[in-house]
């Protein structure tokens, strides 16, 4: 009987991703820096970028609805618990170099944001 190869594997990862891990990790914590270096043309970079703005997004949009009494104030701590795991997810997406969507929120990124 033949073994089953698990089909769950990564790809082999390339050298653009594993040049440009810091710069991804690093659009987490000031998304615009990356744009600023040579990393700017990076698509890696690029992607971490454009969904580490969309949690910036999330943010103001949730200060704007914290305005609304009690409804809004509570959609404002949804959506902070929710950025704050859509962060952790692109660290941890960025790190492990994966261009995955963040949940809900990701698949926006290239709609809104051209560049």
């Amino acid at each position: 009987m033949e073994e089953k190869k698990d089909q769950t594997a990564t790809p082999p990862v390339s050298d653009d991703v594993e040049k440009n891990k810091g710069m991804a990790i690093l659009a987490y914590f000031i998304f615009f820096l990356p744009l600023l270096t040579d990393s700017k043309d990076s698509p890696f970079v690029k992607f971490h970028v454009k969904q580490s703005i969309m949690i910036v997004l999330l943010i103001v949009a949730s200060f704007f609805v914290n305005i609304i009494p009690i409804l809004g104030q509570l959609a404002f701590m949804v959506a902070s618990v929710a950025a704050m795991v859509f962060w952790i997810i692109g660290i941890m997406n960025a790190v492990n170099g994966k261009m995955t969507e963040l949940p809900v929120i990701g698949k926006y990124a290239d709609q809104i944001l051209k560049f």
